[in-house]
């Protein structure tokens, strides 16, 4: 394990229950001077103890773990010694769930356990493990968020937008921290919404679909798993699946449908954000709202230019309240490109105002 002298060294505890997943993690961790792992657990009972031992900046936790298994384990460390957590997942439907579980409990990410040790993928994963064990540290150096506010307050918050006709389409893109972000702002939509929402969240195959179940679950707007071809309606938001890019097609003059492909290739991420927003830009030109939330990287950069450039809203969250200020950073930081940026929990007055939102008596 790293041994350092410089304070600045982010520490991390590694808990799984199988020593070769121990090792491999720990390895991937090492690899970068500025991570050090300073011990590793096997049950959660071992994790509990450690945690208070070894005041670990960041934790890796597996969520299937013998006993107290990771779940259990994640809440106990929030509630007795809250720190950054990032759980690891097997890419199956239960450990999918379990993974949003915790998520919501408070763990700061995930990482996939399938993929993470193929030997094919192992560069990728380790790379993507290593930056968002730094993206975690930083969020923990942060000062404390204020709650984020249950609904939507009056529409006095900001000058309404001054839009000469209302948006058609909302297309958002997030990434870390946005299935946290999502639960917090897709249920204070209203069931009668006059736009569809498409939304770009980087996860892996066999995560979209039971995300999309919990967010429908806890919504009054539809939540669903985009499918290929199926209309974009009114009051629907429509998860692009893992594994898939998913673009827009005009049917008709007011009709619009949802189309998925494998193609470009090549890509960081699939879903892009970048690769959505393109096609929303081009397909609805004005008409569109672009939202770019919490994430790491930039993708969302090049799709909000376009739709910046068509004449369409750019809203980008905040730094206050971004889990990341990556991808929002990356927008914020281009002149003029972002027309408002809002905490998390005004990211739904802005929607309303933008579709000119009208509450049916």
């Amino acid at each position: 394990m790293n041994e350092s002298s410089d304070s600045r060294l982010i520490r991390v505890l590694v808990a799984d229950d199988s020593a070769f997943m121990r090792t491999a993690i720990t390895r991937m961790i090492e690899s970068d001077p500025a991570l050090g792992v300073s011990a590793t657990a096997r049950t959660g009972a071992e994790t509990l103890e450690k945690v208070i031992a070894f005041q670990p900046d960041v934790v890796t936790l597996d969520v299937e773990m013998p006993g107290m298994n990771g779940l259990e384990t994640l809440r106990h460390i929030m509630q007795e010694s809250p720190r950054p957590v990032i759980m690891v997942s097997s890419l199956t439907q239960e450990g999918a769930e379990t993974t949003l579980e915790a998520l919501s409990v408070g763990a700061f990410d995930y990482v996939p356990k399938q993929q993470s040790f193929v030997s094919l993928d192992i560069v990728k994963i380790k790379d993507d493990l290593v930056a968002k064990i730094k993206a975690a540290a930083e969020s923990a150096r942060r000062p404390a968020k204020k709650p984020v506010a249950p609904a939507v307050p009056p529409l006095t918050a900001h000058p309404r937008i001054a839009l000469r006709i209302p948006s058609a389409v909302i297309a958002l893109g997030t990434s870390t921290g946005g299935p946290k972000a999502l639960q917090e702002i897709l249920p204070v939509l209203p069931p009668d919404l006059p736009v569809g929402v498409l939304v770009v969240q980087h996860m892996p195959p066999g995560f979209t679909g039971p995300f999309a179940r919990r967010l429908d679950s806890l919504c009054q707007v539809s939540v669903r798993e985009a499918t290929q071809d199926e209309p974009i309606n009114p009051g629907v938001v429509y998860i692009a699946p893992a594994g898939q890019h998913m673009t827009v097609a005009r049917k008709t003059a007011a009709r619009f449908a949802i189309r998925l492909a494998h193609s470009p290739e090549g890509m960081l991420h699939m879903p892009s954000v970048d690769v959505m927003m393109l096609s929303v830009a081009e397909v609805y030109h004005a008409l569109a709202m672009g939202i770019i939330m919490t994430g790491m990287g930039a993708d969302g950069l090049q799709g909000m230019q376009a739709i910046a450039s068509q004449g369409g809203f750019t809203l980008g969250q905040d730094e206050a309240s971004c889990t990341v200020y990556g991808m929002p950073r990356s927008c914020a930081e281009v002149p003029g490109l972002l027309k408002r940026v809002v905490p998390l929990h005004q990211i739904p007055e802005q929607i309303l105002q933008a579709t000119q939102y009208r509450r049916r008596a």
